[in-house]
């Protein structure tokens, strides 16, 4: 056992390192002594600082644990207003931190920390701080190991020991090794002393504290067998090491369950009911951000009673962040999920899934149960279909944004393997494809609860907003680009085998252009520039860009050349270097810690003010902190920008409303339409009513929309349009 045979890093990143894996395991599997200063005392925190902790334990090494207690602010007012009641009132929120343990390992973890109690391996201490009988929280978070050779590392930072900390928020910390340099030697020596001050009650204005009945509390909650030694070997960790062994003799069975600090609303409760009377097949149609996974996931936990755990589960999303954004919804219901897409954490998950069936196929103990997700094209791969076809038990298909299912290739991936099925989506028809919707709704079966986007804000489900239409208007030569491509997209229509006219390949690419060619408007750019000014200082800002270039680069045809300017980049110098605001891309560039890292510093919107963004509102990037969006590309699919809408709109705290600007793409001035022959105006109908269909829904439930309808109604007058002529056909 020598630190000095391991490969350690000078730091290691939440999002970037399996800190886990690569740091507290390997160290204390070496380890001796650990004197560990961490964050608040709780059952939570206690069971993540425990991962690794069995190596230590086997060598007979010591563990001295500081830690807080977490005290309201009442808590701490009462303790100001009678100073005798101070040890009362921290003993009470010590003991109201021992929580039922969540799960399995949960227990086990539990277990061996308080078997380390007993046996005088792990002593605890409480501390905080005093100043003329006023408390404060030692927060400290620091950790000194060594090893029998007398070496020693020590670390700091701001990692905290949460499930949070640990898994999702991205945190740092920094390590010194006794043996590298002096420099680290010296650091090492102040944390020992530091710490050694600290332990033993000598730090000026820090109370330290044992609390022996907590301990003893501890022990007799937790503490029900022998120390499990493999526990650190045989836990899944979905979001931390995913490729942890989790193949023992006899696995604990599996308990599906909601989540204690999970409640359903009603709304989400009778979906539930609805599907199972359906014979738990059907769909949930229910707005952007308004709980479908839960939903869905609590579903699950139903039909595993149903069931009595004897069920396959199949989730399916369109993209690889949707699986991870999943999975970390899944790992709070108790499953431990297969994850499947070709970039997954877990290398082996085709093998897993294999064994998963073949083993509840012939009845291996404790493999009733087994739940895979994966993206679209892994679901549609040949090798997740053929083992598929293997599947003998009760199965469930669960279909993340179910609308995509529609297309033909999809449609033939839905086996009647799956006895049980359900389709999440928010908009489930299709654009354009009548006959897609209908064969999803005869999949599946029918609707268990409709709720709508107005029905979720007047139930505080989401967050009301004022909508803003921007006009900008095409140029001449954006103008006449986009007639001559009209012209060029008419002639790729024809009837399908149906009898249903569609665009052939070439016409839909030559449709993107067209798209795109509104999307990047040159107008749109000092428009921008003119409506954001008044909020250069505001914070929690989107920018949503099309994958678009200006005009003033491309060819005669349309094509993007080389070095054109992309919209996005515009935007970006336009907003950071003219505006000096702080602004970052959120893209498809940007890989999963990327983005995570660039919502959490969104979120804060200290570092940074504004995402500019192509296409994450339609990815289902889960971004609730947006507070005022500008959307300078929009689709005349009501399906995508119904969901934008609603991606805007997620509650988040002191968030009371959302603001929109939406920038409608007109031929020309309003001025020069009582000007136009006939030929004109009828050639202007087209892109006027698409941009004025979207406008429509977006102001109908806004919270100003008399004035948006104000404007909506000087373009409709100009054309002389009446209202109901306007709807959601492709023109």
């Amino acid at each position: 056992m020598n630190f000095q045979d391991l490969v350690i890093k000078k730091e290691y990143r939440s999002l970037i390192d399996n800190v886990v894996k690569e740091f507290y395991i390997p160290l204390l599997n070496n380890a001796i002594l650990y004197k560990r200063a961490v964050g608040y005392f709780s059952s939570s925190s206690l069971v993540e600082i425990s991962k690794g902790i069995t190596g230590l334990a086997k060598n007979d090494g010591k563990i001295q644990l500081v830690a807080s207690p977490y005290l309201s602010v009442e808590d701490l007012e009462a303790i100001k207003k009678g100073y005798e009641e101070r040890n009362y009132i921290i003993e009470k929120s010590l003991r109201d931190a021992l929580t039922e343990p969540k799960n399995y390992f949960e227990k086990e973890r539990l277990n061996l920390l308080a078997n380390l109690i007993a046996i005088g391996q792990l002593d605890i201490r409480i501390a905080f701080t005093e100043n003329k009988k006023a408390l404060g929280l030692y927060h400290e978070k620091m950790g000194i190991l060594y090893d029998p050779n007398d070496n020693k590392i020590a670390f700091s930072g701001s990692m905290n020991e949460t499930s949070s900390g640990m898994r999702l928020n991205y945190e740092a910390i920094d390590v010194f090794c006794s043996w590298k340099n002096k420099n680290d030697n010296e650091r090492i020596i102040l944390k020992e002393n530091s710490f050694t001050s600290i332990w033993n009650n000598f730090e000026p204005n820090i109370i330290v504290m044992e609390f022996q009945k907590i301990k003893d509390e501890f022990m007799n909650k937790y503490k029900y067998s022998s120390i499990n030694f493999d526990i650190d070997q045989n836990e899944f960790f979905p979001l931390i090491s995913n490729n942890v062994n989790t193949d023992t003799e006899n696995p604990p069975k599996l308990i599906i369950r909601i989540p204690e600090n999970v409640e359903l609303y009603n709304y989400q409760q009778d979906a539930i009911s609805e599907w199972e009377k359906n014979n738990f097949r059907g769909i949930f149609d229910m707005a952007t951000g308004t709980g479908k996974t839960i939903t869905g996931l609590a579903g699950i936990a139903k039909l595993y009673d149903f069931t009595k755990g004897k069920l396959a589960v199949i989730i399916v999303c369109p993209f690889q962040h949707l699986v991870e954004q999943w999975v970390e919804d899944i790992v709070t219901f108790n499953i431990k999920p297969i994850i499947g897409y070709s970039a997954s954490s877990q290398s082996d998950w085709k093998t897993r899934l294999e064994k998963s069936i073949r083993d509840q196929k012939i009845g291996v103990k404790n493999s009733e149960f087994f739940c895979f997700v994966c993206t679209n094209a892994t679901f549609s791969s040949n090798f997740v279909q053929g083992q598929v076809k293997k599947i003998h038990s009760n199965a469930l298909l669960l279909v993340d944004e179910a609308h995509n299912f529609g297309a033909e290739k999809l449609l033939g991936t839905l086996s009647t393997v799956f006895n049980y099925r359900l389709a999440l989506s928010a908009t489930l028809e299709r654009h354009n494809d009548e006959l897609g919707t209908e064969k999803l709704k005869s999949y599946f079966g029918a609707k268990c609860i409709e709720y709508p986007l107005e029905r979720a804000i007047s139930e505080k489900k989401l967050t009301p907003y004022y909508y803003h239409p921007v006009l900008v208007n095409l140029s001449e030569t954006e103008w006449d680009m986009y007639l001559y491509l009209s012209r060029e997209i008419g002639k790729c229509v024809s009837k399908d085998k149906n009898g249903v006219m569609r665009l052939n390949e070439k016409g839909k690419k030559i449709a993107i252009k067209r798209a795109r060619l509104v999307a990047a408007a040159e107008q749109k750019i000092s428009k921008l520039q003119e409506v954001i000014e008044p909020y250069r200082n505001d914070n929690h800002i989107l920018v949503y860009c099309g994958a678009a270039s200006l005009l003033e680069n491309n060819d005669n045809s349309g094509n993007v050349l080389d070095q054109d300017i992309r919209q996005i980049d515009a935007i970006t110098d336009m907003l950071g270097n003219y505006l000096k605001m702080k602004v970052s891309q959120f893209t498809s560039k940007e890989d999963i810690r990327e983005r995570e890292v660039l919502k959490r510093e969104f979120s804060k919107g200290e570092n940074l003010q504004a995402l500019i963004a192509i296409k994450c509102l339609d990815e289902g990037v889960n971004i609730p902190k947006i507070k005022i969006a500008f959307i300078l590309a929009s689709t005349t699919n009501p399906k995508e920008y119904i969901q934008r809408r609603g991606r805007v709109l997620r509650l988040a705290e002191g968030k009371r409303f959302a603001t929109i600007y939406d920038f409608i793409t007109l031929p020309r001035p309003l001025l020069e339409v009582p000007y136009l022959t006939h030929e004109n105006r009828e050639s202007d109908l087209g892109l006027v009513k698409k941009e004025l269909c979207r406008a429509e829904e977006f102001s109908r439930i806004s919270l100003n929309s008399i004035e948006s309808f104000e404007i909506i109604d000087n373009i409709r007058e100009a054309y002389e349009l009446q209202r109901e002529v306007l709807s959601y056909e492709e023109f």
